[in-house]
């Protein structure tokens, strides 16, 4: 928050501001607020309205804060008149908007989860029944046939049958509860390295980059592998025959999932410098079936979201060409799992 007066020259700067205009209260005193930094700008015209109406106003702009190093925020200012003993002054408060909006996406991808997990679900039984019965009747039929040449064609029509059915178990997800247990995440990460190691060509580097005060998590072990291994192997396909893929582990504090805050969650990020996701397939790669190779079943994401979603994460990503980042966020204090009825992936 700051208080100008209004000409727009600063009266107060709390700490807040402080930190992100990366300039002291001292400092600022008696400047005009817009020029400490050209993307204030915005900040004149809102003021003089404000002052002149008598009526708040507010403006959303971007502004890149010293300590993010970079990294453009997205700041709603709003300017509100208030009368004090000594006049009038000008209070500007700067909300980041950045916040908000990762909330609303991070609801998003929850919601679009969960109506995913009902639709599959149902459409995975409707196929299963009429499957066992195909199945049954091919068997029967093998048993009445004379020769071995009649026969191969009902084991053709036995293995498209347990091939889909293999395929209805994928979009169900993991059947079983989770088996928790306290786990060292860079103990998975590393599973998963060495697996992938085996893998990849000689030309694709795997990176680590891991934080080492993140303390263990409640976790099912073997479903965790199974998520992040998913999404490196993914990182691999679109590498190809030479690049990097980075794993990294952070830890993030005050963080919102979905509803619920949690005091730390890991952020486990795996990294590629491929040429990233089609921007046609966006939050739809969370989807079954939805894939961005000619090869893909497109079953890998969604399994990883349903076993992240199950132990009270979220996945997201950002992606622009020579960098793909998946992040998996997972709350460090235990977490009821999510209700699962063994509903899509």
């Amino acid at each position: 928050m700051a208080v100008v007066r209004p000409d727009g020259y600063v009266c107060q700067l709390n700490a807040a501001a402080e930190s992100l205009l990366g300039i002291s209260a001292n400092q600022a005193h008696e400047r005009h607020l817009p020029s400490l930094q050209p993307e204030l700008a915005p900040l004149a015209p809102l003021i003089g309205r404000a002052a002149a109406s008598g009526q708040s106003y507010g403006h959303e702009f971007g502004l890149h804060p010293v300590y993010r190093q970079g990294e453009v925020m997205q700041v709603t200012a709003r300017a509100t008149p208030l009368r004090t003993e000594a006049g009038l002054v000008i209070v500007i408060e700067l909300i980041d908007a950045t916040q908000w909006r990762h909330i609303d996406r991070e609801k998003a991808l929850i919601s679009q989860h969960d109506a995913s997990r009902r639709v599959i679900h149902q459409l995975a039984h409707e196929i299963r029944n009429p499957l066992g019965g195909l199945r049954g009747a091919a068997q029967l039929l093998e048993r009445e046939l004379p020769t071995a040449e009649l026969r191969e064609y009902t084991r053709v029509i036995i293995g498209e049958a347990d091939r889909l059915a293999a395929l209805t178990d994928s979009l169900l997800g993991p059947a079983r509860s989770l088996r928790r247990e306290p786990v060292n995440i860079h103990e998975v990460l590393e599973r998963v390295r060495t697996l992938v190691a085996s893998e990849v060509p000689p030309g694709v580097k795997l990176l680590r980059d891991y934080d080492p005060s993140l303390p263990p998590i409640p976790v099912d072990r073997d479903q965790m592998v199974q998520a992040v291994l998913n999404i490196v192997r993914n990182a691999a396909q679109a590498v190809g025959q030479s690049g990097r893929i980075t794993l990294r582990s952070r830890a993030l504090t005050n963080w919102i999932i979905g509803d619920h805050r949690h005091k730390v969650v890991a952020n486990i990020e795996i990294e590629d410098d491929g040429p990233g996701v089609a921007p046609e397939l966006g939050d739809s790669i969370f989807y079954p079936l939805v894939s961005g190779r000619s090869d893909g079943t497109g079953l890998g994401l969604p399994l990883a979201q349903e076993i992240l979603s199950r132990h009270g994460g979220l996945i997201e990503y950002r992606s622009r060409p020579g960098e793909t980042v998946f992040m998996l966020r997972l709350p460090v204090e235990p977490v009821e799992a999510q209700p699962h009825s063994g509903g899509a992936a």
